[in-house]
């Protein structure tokens, strides 16, 4: 099978697409003959080994694992002896970090890992995108413990992270505050957001209204900078470490003072999860925002791309051309 492949750490230029081993199957796997992936944040530091203590989870000197992607959608090509949850044709999606794999033609995944069956009425290219920034998403909002009526302010709403929250934070009834710049104002508003700040004509966190939480979905700011928005016992939460990895620090020191906190979320990765973004996603509370569509021949491209810092929403590749 065809597969984007890399044998050592670095930039975009280290992957090329070759020819490797189809997956075997084991009694309890099934594999999917992948029709859409993605490229992400997340995809960029496993290939570039950044921050270096990824190193200790992917192989110190060489990746362990060669083909990256963690999203994808799909069709079940075959299914191992013991699994009776899915069969040969059905229409799945998931999610694979940590094993990785999704960058290729074919996949094999566990019956009982973070994989279910598509959404209706969501093409291959719309599922794929669903699973990554939606999960991070999903996690802030429950490690925060979001209720109807609550105020958020999302600081980085165009991200993959970002634009998920704010539409899983209105269909939990928030009440959203998004961030974003000049050009994305309308997108924005269009995924749901009560308000929107431009970024680039004032600086959000001198704003005059107080928050339940403030999500960081980009990593680019701190708790001190948007301490001043949160309520009393309000909560920051961000997508990165922070300087210092401050972030995973904080969470131990601020509840120790009884007001306003930081929480760091450490999403789940399983079937549960992906069954509830199935039901959001059917429901049409929730759609992947698409920024471009590569070709997995042209994923080198997708990466430069994504490292670039422009990236609205997410980035697909197609591996099996839509009819």
């Amino acid at each position: 099978m065809k597969a984007a492949v890399y044998n050592r750490y670095g930039p975009p230029a280290v992957v090329r697409v070759a020819e490797v081993d189809k997956p075997s199957v084991g009694n309890h796997d099934v594999l999917v003959r992948v029709h859409a992936t993605t490229v992400n944040r997340t995809d960029c530091a496993y290939r570039a080994a950044r921050p270096f203590f990824m190193r200790m989870l992917t192989g110190l000197a060489r990746p362990r694992r060669t083909v990256l992607g963690t999203e994808y959608a799909g069709v079940a090509e075959a299914v191992g002896s013991g699994v009776t949850s899915f069969t040969v044709g059905d229409r799945v999606f998931g999610y694979n970090e940590g094993a990785f794999g999704t960058h290729a033609e074919y996949l094999s995944v566990p019956h009982d890992g973070p994989v279910a069956i598509m959404p209706t009425g969501v093409t291959f290219e719309e599922a794929a995108p669903g699973t990554e920034g939606s999960h991070y998403a999903l996690a802030f909002i429950r490690t925060a413990g979001i209720q109807a009526g609550q105020d958020v302010l999302v600081y980085g709403a165009t991200g993959a992270i970002g634009s998920a929250a704010v539409q899983l934070l209105k269909q939990r009834k928030a009440i959203v505050t998004a961030v974003c710049g000049t050009a994305h104002l309308e997108l924005v508003k269009g995924l749901g957001a009560d308000r929107v700040v431009d970024h680039t004509a004032k600086d959000f966190t001198r704003d005059e209204q107080r928050y339940d939480a403030v999500f960081d979905a980009v990593g680019k700011t701190t708790f001190g900078r948007c301490r001043r928005l949160l309520k009393p016992g309000g909560a920051y939460l961000s997508s990165e470490l922070g300087p210092w990895w401050q972030n995973l620090l904080l969470p131990l020191v601020t509840p120790l003072f009884r007001g306003r906190r930081v929480k760091f979320p450490f999403p789940k990765q399983d079937q549960k999860i992906v069954r509830h973004l199935r039901d959001v996603l059917e429901s049409g509370e929730f759609r992947p925002v698409i920024d471009r569509r590569y070709p997995l021949e042209h994923i080198v491209d997708a990466y430069r791309y994504v490292e670039g810092g422009q990236k609205i929403g997410n980035v697909v590749i197609t591996v099996v051309p839509p009819n």
